[in-house]
């Protein structure tokens, strides 16, 4: 082993044992052994030049960017231990395992995420900048997702299921600047789409399945199609549960634009009491 890589060793071990604290009784004694892995983010936060890129194989190179991504987390003080994140290996007999990573409960919604991003489109030579995308005060309750290999023969990719009870703050598009991302709507942005409100779940307030790995699975893979162009596929299969797809509800309780040109418009709120995703397929070319 070269110096180099010993001192990185060394180095690694250093960091870590700077960032060890010592855990009260209390603390211990709520965590319980079980299969998988618990874990919290506690502190999470990222920011930075990070950008991911969608580029279509049409001609020129069409793509899709969210650059200068902006990501964190808010935390439960008292439940950092009793309420984590799990990640779990699910045997199913006769099938293929399932990984599943479960959401904390969050039952006092103190867990919240915040996420910026700048939308850009480039196509025909040039790039469109659209401006930046806030999702603000966004806390999962439960819910989580499963993922494992197809069980149609021959499909290739990775098979998914997705259950979702979520509170969304703020979804905000402004198209001419981030300006003051930890404020939903300051006085100096002077044009901005933003829905408040955002509630999505089933009608008795549990984790709706968008997917099942079982009855309704999702699949994500790649395809080429007869003329050897290859894209990105997502899609959710028809449901195969006697009782059918799982039903949701989503509610937003206000749509307003804002803007210093054609004016302030507030549409109210919307709402979807019953709603059930019965096939899914899109094709990202």
């Amino acid at each position: 082993m070269s110096r180099v890589v010993v001192w990185m060793v060394l180095w690694c071990f250093g960091a870590a044992a700077q960032g060890l604290q010592s855990l009260e009784d209390a603390d211990l004694s709520r965590v319980a052994g079980r299969d998988g892995v618990a874990f919290n983010l506690k502190g999470f936060a990222m920011s930075g030049p990070l950008s991911w890129t969608y580029t279509s194989p049409d001609a020129g190179s069409p793509s899709l960017s969210l650059d200068n991504l902006w990501l964190s987390r808010s935390d439960d003080e008292a439940h950092t231990f009793s309420d984590p994140y799990r990640l779990n290996i699910v045997a199913r007999p006769g099938q293929a395992d399932v990984i599943r990573l479960t959401n904390p409960e969050n039952a006092l919604g103190l867990v919240q995420w915040q996420f910026a991003a700048d939308l850009s489109v480039t196509a025909s030579g040039s790039t469109f900048q659209g401006g930046t995308l806030l999702l603000k005060d966004v806390a999962f309750y439960g819910g989580g997702v499963d993922i494992t290999t197809p069980a149609t023969p021959g499909v290739e990719g990775f098979a998914f299921g997705m259950a979702l009870r979520v509170d969304v703050g703020h979804l905000i598009v402004r198209p001419r600047a981030r300006d003051d991302l930890t404020v939903a709507d300051p006085a100096s942005v002077s044009e901005q789409l933003r829905l408040s409100g955002i509630h999505i779940g089933t009608p008795d307030g549990k984790p709706w399945a968008l997917a099942d790995v079982n009855t309704q699975p999702g699949i994500f893979n790649a395809i080429t199609d007869a003329n050897g162009q290859s894209f990105l596929h997502m899609g959710i299969d028809w449901s195969s549960a006697p009782q059918g797809p799982s039903v949701g509800r989503v509610v937003i309780d206000n749509i307003a634009f804002k803007s210093d040109v054609t004016g302030n418009l507030d549409l109210g709120s919307s709402r979807i009491h019953a709603i059930q995703l019965q096939y899914l397929d899109v094709k990202f070319r």
